[in-house]
């Protein structure tokens, strides 16, 4: 399947999350590389019992610093003080960052960050897979936080460059929940990161819940796209999603994300399908969903015969961060519209 600019661009911010080779700026996504996000969430305190910065949680436990705490790819980093300079490469970091209330302390944000308001008044320093290194630098960061939105080997080639980047690799949401903690320990904003994720842990029960009386036989298969012709299987956290949501998503006896067999969809013959709402062909002005039931065949899917299909907000069901549980609560309103009040 060929793809013109403006849709490379898209897949680029979309599908990245979940590829081992850098995604998110140019390119398709390709097989994800092993995860070692356990790592990321194990950190030890040094026995220096040096006071914390005055710039605190606003209650709760404080962190003591110098701290020193392992990233996904495991390196070693000791913040000597809380940080006062940040910038996040990847939007999910970005967002993460401005639920804890460090507005104040990022001053750089990628170009594809939209959300929240306030990274409209931050500096931009490119993309997420080609990031302008001599603008990270010049800004003086303490920190810079990345997650699935960097490889491993752009995070080395920052490295060498003198930028010290921490890196996570969140694959389910208690993942993204831990990274929330964890930056919240970085930064000393524990109360705050409590917060975030306790809103989050009651999203995820509200949607397990309602559901958890649904018998085996009265599960829908579903079926999602987020990149025209792609789809994802297991080892991601949008199958989680599916999952959590009481749903059997079609593609999940296979892994990552990988392109789709038209014919094996249709024989799926899934209940619901669920695509990108942002997604278009500008060439021919078509959306996906327009795409979708266009395909030799598809007329014979259960889906499309019952018009059971529906678009989800990208950011919200792609970006591993805080808001990725408003993406689970989309996702199960879609698929059991009945078992939840509006």
């Amino acid at each position: 399947m060929n793809f013109n600019s403006s849709q490379l661009r898209w897949l680029s911010s979309i599908v990245m999350a979940a590829m081992l080779s850098v995604l998110l700026a140019a390119c398709a996504p390709t097989q994800p590389a092993p995860t070692t996000q356990q790592s990321a969430s194990e950190s030890t305190e040094s026995s220096n019992n040096s006071s914390a910065s005055n710039e605190t949680s606003s209650a709760g436990e404080q962190t003591t610093y110098p701290l020193t705490i392992k990233d996904a790819t495991g390196y070693d980093f000791t913040f000597k003080e809380q940080p006062k300079r940040i910038v996040s490469i990847s939007p999910a970091e970005t967002e993460a960052l401005f639920a804890l209330g460090l507005d104040q302390q990022i001053v750089g944000v990628s170009e594809y960050d939209n959300y929240p308001e306030g990274v409209k008044s931050k500096a931009r320093i490119g993309g997420v897979s080609k990031p302008d290194v001599e603008a990270v630098v010049a800004l003086r960061p303490d920190v810079v936080f990345t997650g699935i939105s960097s490889s491993e080997a752009l995070v080395k080639e920052l490295r060498a460059a003198g930028i010290p980047i921490f890196k996570t690799t969140p694959k389910t949401i208690d993942d993204v929940m831990s990274n929330i903690e964890l930056y919240g320990k970085i930064t000393n904003r524990q109360a705050e990161a409590k917060q975030v994720t306790d809103h989050m842990r009651e999203q995820v029960k509200s949607v397990t819940d309602a559901v958890a009386s649904l018998t085996p036989e009265q599960k829908k298969k579903v079926y999602i796209e987020f990149s025209p012709g792609w789809t994802v299987g297991k080892g991601e956290f949008m199958d989680e999603m599916i999952t959590l949501s009481g749903g059997t998503n079609i593609a999940g006896n296979t892994t990552g994300w990988h392109e789709i067999n038209e014919e094996a969809i249709v024989a799926a013959d899934p209940d619901v399908i669920l695509y990108s709402k942002q997604s278009m062909d500008t060439t021919t002005n078509q959306t996906l969903d327009q795409i979708i039931r266009a395909r030799s065949g598809w007329n014979k899917i259960k889906a499309i015969q019952n018009n059971q299909l529906f678009g989800l907000d990208d950011d919200l069901v792609s970006r591993p961060g805080p808001r990725v549980t408003d993406g689970l609560v989309e996702i199960a309103h879609a698929i059991y519209p009945n078992l939840f009040k509006q």
